[in-house]
């Protein structure tokens, strides 16, 4: 058989899927992995854009900290992290995809506040709305295209990325891989084709899910900003 007809044999074979260590339990590390990690970007990037973004200030430091966590390769976090109080195991290799995270979480969050037309601002201060209610009852609603974009771009970029996690015995679907590799390309060609069509097709299926939530969650008139967002999103991933 080809490398092609042993991966298929392989995705086939129902114990590959239920053993331990098979499929379903790296499937399952692969997505609590992903989800902490863009989680933990969340929690950081988001209200730092959006503050940022409400203030008005800062602009220059969402680009140093965006420019900084793309040029910072994730490989090489998830090889210093295990080395630092954090020890091995999945908290290093959490806060390093979370690192990778921030770029499109950060950058989104402050342009989408930002990008809310000044007079209308200035219209709900003249209602008499606080700062933050400002912030609250309109900043964040028109900029929810913006946010749900730079969420979808993170956690693609997150589950593709999980992969690498296995360079660390940490894990997920990548660990199917790596196994393979471990046997050799000519015994386990199949295992390791197996594996990268897994990690793409999770990628794939997210990525779908999520362009609906994105699509849902966005009114209809906020849309052509929608699809801005997106289109800057895809930018801040990609510098």
């Amino acid at each position: 058989m080809n490398v092609v007809q042993e991966g298929w044999v392989y995705l086939n074979d129902p114990l590959n899927w239920t053993n331990p260590g098979g499929i379903l339990d790296r499937l399952g590390e692969h997505l609590v992995i992903s989800g902490a990690a863009v989680g933990l970007g969340l929690l950081i990037a988001w209200p730092l854009g959006v503050w940022l973004g409400h203030s008005g200030r800062g602009g220059g430091l969402v680009v140093l900290l965006s420019d900084l966590t793309l040029a910072i390769p994730t490989i090489a976090l998830l090889t210093i992290l295990p080395l630092t109080f954090l020890g091995f195991g999945k908290p290093p290799i959490i806060v390093a995809l979370a690192v990778f995270a921030m770029p499109p979480l950060l950058a989104n969050a402050y342009t989408g506040v930002r990008q809310v037309d000044p007079e209308t601002r200035d219209a709900a201060r003249g209602m008499g709305l606080s700062g933050w209610q400002v912030l609250r009852r309109v900043e964040l609603p028109l900029a929810v295209p913006y946010l749900a974009a730079g969420f979808r771009t993170a956690a693609v970029q997150v589950v593709a990325t999980t992969a690498l996690a296995s360079y660390v015995n940490g894990g997920g679907l990548g660990q199917i891989i790596a196994e393979g590799f471990g046997l050799g390309i000519s015994a386990a060609g199949g295992q390791i084709l197996a594996g990268g069509v897994l990690v793409a097709l999770l990628a794939l299926l997210v990525e779908l899910l999520l362009a609906v939530v994105e699509r849902l969650v966005t009114p209809a008139p906020l849309r052509p900003a929608r699809r801005r967002a997106d289109r800057e999103a895809v930018a801040t991933g990609a510098a």
